[in-house]
């Protein structure tokens, strides 16, 4: 999915959850997980032991536009010390863990991050390497664990494929997105005088059409019509489009005869 604009570019401050990456072993996928987080505003990446060592020339040219994640990525040497300072964190793992924890969804992760966030918290999420996800020694150092409702047969996500998830659902919760519009290329909804006007017309030409037939349902098929007009969400060029489409089924009918 493209189509940035630079013009349109914002700034999302305020306060948000820290990605930790703990042991990364390419710095394609580091560059990965910095693009993702970026599309949806989040900017604080930490590293713990990357492979292939840092500043990693491979990240930068994989992140593509997001370089201001990574020249604010801090570097550590363990976990502990890479969420030392934060005061809740999630380990995102697909594998369930004989682990006394809180078990979340990514929704439900986030709506919690913005909770403590609210309340002036530091708050991290971790997550693994790519060849088996977070080792429990990690995990037994965070709050409460983040699962994704994968298919149970194949349930390994790529790492910048799981800092995807958790950035959109991170800026899903806290802007005020709708869940449905719809584009008007150039035109308004039409107001229901119009789309009365537009039954008048159908009923006109259809009556003379000799559809509403036999008579004593003609009025049930006319209150179907309007019912079904009324439920479609017409703009003012589709129903001069419906005008324009009868008027010529009545010329073209006048040709023929």
């Amino acid at each position: 999915m493209s189509g940035t604009d630079h013009k349109e570019m914002e700034d999302w401050g305020g306060p948000q959850p820290v990605m930790v990456l703990v042991e990364p072993q390419m710095g394609e996928n580091i560059g990965s997980a910095a693009r993702a987080m970026w599309n949806f505003g989040l900017e604080h990446m930490r590293l713990v032991k990357p492979r292939d060592g840092w500043p990693n020339s491979r990240a930068t040219a994989t992140a593509s536009g997001a370089s201001r994640v990574l020249d604010k990525t801090g570097v550590y040497q363990s976990t502990s010390e890479a969420i030392g300072d934060l005061e809740f964190t999630f380990a995102t793992t697909a594998r369930s863990r004989d682990l006394t924890k809180p078990v979340m969804t990514p929704e439900r992760a986030m709506a919690h991050s913005r909770a403590l966030l609210a309340e002036g918290k530091k708050v991290g999420i971790l997550f693994g390497p790519e060849r088996a996800g977070l080792q429990n020694d990690d995990i037994v150092r965070a709050n409460a664990i983040v699962s994704v409702p994968v298919n149970p047969g194949f349930a390994s996500l790529n790492l910048a494929q799981c800092v995807l998830l958790m950035a959109y659902e991170w800026r899903r919760q806290g802007g005020d997105v709708p869940e449905e519009v719809t584009e008007l290329a150039g035109t308004d909804f039409a107001t229901s005088v119009e789309v009365e006007k537009l039954f008048e017309h159908f009923v006109e030409r259809l009556d003379t059409a000799g559809f509403f037939f036999p008579e004593h349902k003609a009025e049930p098929m006319k209150a179907n019509l309007r019912n079904m007009l009324s439920r479609m969400p017409l703009t003012s060029s589709d129903v001069q489009i419906f005008h324009g489409m009868l008027r010529q089924f009545v010329r073209w009918k006048e040709r023929g005869d």
